[in-house]
């Protein structure tokens, strides 16, 4: 009998190992062929589309939930390099955020993009990105986290140059550019861990081989750097940040999911896999090259910070404070301890739950409205009461106050710090008062956003926006009221998040303790 039922566990696991494979290619597939129906309806399109995210993020909960052990080799290439998919506990908290947010964003999508060109095109490599980037997060190895990660770089590109605008074709080829510089940063690290790595496997402590290292080490912490510098242009680490501001040209769903799920987070997912996962912390721990990426870090958080309160553009002011909350992911993931790991995984998965909600609200007024500057939206809040009661809500959680989730994030960063700055490293204190100088900047960006919207102001053609001011010369008066159901619903839900994981987030907590330790 016992014979029986380990016989049954391994297949099952095996039957898991494989349904890794299907929320990667689902999407991509369903997306590539999207162009080739001919849906005689809008609505018959996001049934289609709405159909694969819902069932892809359900199989992947499934898989989450299951936790396949099994390692799923797709290609093997000269016998060395593989493409392989697997599921451990840095890859399930990607991959539960992607699957979870997707869905949602699709739904806010469809409205938003209901007067834009091109519809057909834009959902298939919306589609396409969502496999790709849980390709990301299933990679068993550095091999196939960069061929994903090459990948992202190729389907983003037509979702930021959407509208084919000047400006937006400007947009694409910066973000082009710092991407193939980036990949470039990187490749040259996959060469040396090929040469000084025992495997190319994710291993929690490392895959270095100190016999082959010897008299390189050196050289192979440079390599490092070098590599989160590549991997850390998505991560729009200072002053590789500049594609980022100027990629809000895109339609606000792209915006959405590059600052909150897809681009910048997959950046600061391989800098947590090539840290804790190729060179490991012993390696790197007090080195000068830790030092180095701190100090990239803290001029990230504070530069993009100041940035941010003097843009007055509304997408571009939040994209500068995606450069600089990222920034606070990869400070506690560099600190290089259980404790910073933590707080790098809260801050990633409360970020992307804020951030995401602010871009939502950020669209619902450019498309209610026009109005795209924070000048503009004088007296909207009362007339919006809904998409700034939720802006409300993910902004000043975004600034750290209790009892929201960024107070919680932001608070184990920072006590993190503490803790290394007690356990010798040297720039810790530094880091605390960044930290601090941060959270009083965030204060004054999103401040000035909620009290401007709040305050009474009559609307007029020249104060409430171009966009609006150019349907009212037509003679198309609208009245500035919230969005439908379809733009509401995602907004409200996970402002309805941000509030009940700042309340209780203890099972998070604990599981996010279990990956830092190795133990998942």
């Amino acid at each position: 009998m016992t014979a029986k039922l380990q016989r049954r566990e391994r297949n099952g696991d095996k039957m898991n190992g494989i349904l890794l494979i299907i929320p990667v290619l689902l999407p991509i597939l369903g997306g590539m062929l999207l162009p080739l129906f001919p849906f005689n309806s809008r609505r018959q399109r996001n049934i289609y589309v709405e159909t694969i995210v819902v069932v892809n993020s359900l199989l992947m909960w499934y898989l989450l939930i299951t936790h396949p052990m099994s390692y799923t080799r797709l290609i093997n290439l000269a016998g060395i390099l593989e493409v392989s998919v697997h599921l451990d506990g840095a890859g399930m908290i990607f991959a539960a955020l992607v699957a979870t947010l997707w869905p949602f964003a699709t739904l806010y999508a469809f409205e938003y993009m209901k007067h834009e060109v091109s519809e057909k095109r834009f959902f298939s490599f919306y589609t396409i990105t969502y496999g790709i980037t849980l390709g990301i997060a299933l990679s068993a190895n550095l091999m196939t986290m960069y061929m994903f990660y090459e990948m992202l770089t190729l389907v983003t590109i037509p979702l930021v140059m959407h509208s084919f605008k000047r400006e937006a074709r400007f947009a694409g080829r910066k973000y082009a550019y710092y991407s193939i510089g980036g990949a470039a940063f990187a490749f040259i690290g996959f060469i040396f861990i090929l040469n000084y790595g025992s495997s190319m496997n994710f291993t929690f402590g490392g895959v270095l081989n100190t016999a082959k290292v010897g008299a390189d080490t050196n050289v192979l912490l440079a390599v490092f750097v070098f590599m989160v510098l590549g991997f850390g242009v998505k991560a729009a680490i200072f002053p590789l940040h500049g594609w980022l501001p100027t990629a809000s040209i895109a339609p606000t769903p792209v915006t959405a999911l590059l600052h909150a799920v897809a681009v910048v987070k997959s950046g600061a997912f391989a800098i947590i896999r090539i840290t804790y996962y190729i060179f490991g912390t012993e390696f790197l721990r007090g080195t000068w090259a830790q030092y180095t990426v701190l100090l990239f870090v803290a001029a990230t958080i504070l530069y993009c910070s100041s940035s941010a309160v003097k843009e007055q553009h509304l997408k571009r002011r939040f994209a500068y404070s995606t450069s600089s909350n990222l920034s606070y992911i990869l400070l506690g993931v560099l600190l290089m301890t259980p404790e910073g790991l933590v707080g790098g995984f809260t801050h990633m998965i409360f970020h992307g739950i804020m951030k995401i909600t602010l871009f939502f609200a950020v669209g619902a007024i450019m498309h209610q409205t026009g109005s795209t500057y924070i000048y503009e939206i004088s007296g909207y809040g009362k007339k919006m009461p809904v998409v700034f009661a939720c802006l409300s809500i993910a902004g000043i959680a975004l600034i750290g106050i209790p009892p929201l989730t960024g107070f919680i994030s932001k608070w184990n960063i920072a006590t993190a710090a503490a803790g290394a700055w007690q356990q010798g490293n040297r720039l810790a204190p530094a880091l605390i008062c960044v930290l601090i100088l941060s959270a009083f900047l965030t204060s004054i960006y999103i401040f000035t956003i909620i009290i401007k919207a709040y305050l009474p102001a009559k609307f007029t053609p020249a104060s409430g926006g171009q966009a609006l001011a150019d349907r009212q010369a037509e003679g198309g008066t609208r009245e500035i009221c919230d969005p439908n159901w379809l733009m509401k619903l995602p907004m409200v839900l996970f402002a309805i998040l941000i509030f009940l994981f700042g309340i209780y987030s203890t099972p998070l907590m604990n599981f996010f303790r279990q990956v830092a330790a190795g133990r998942i």
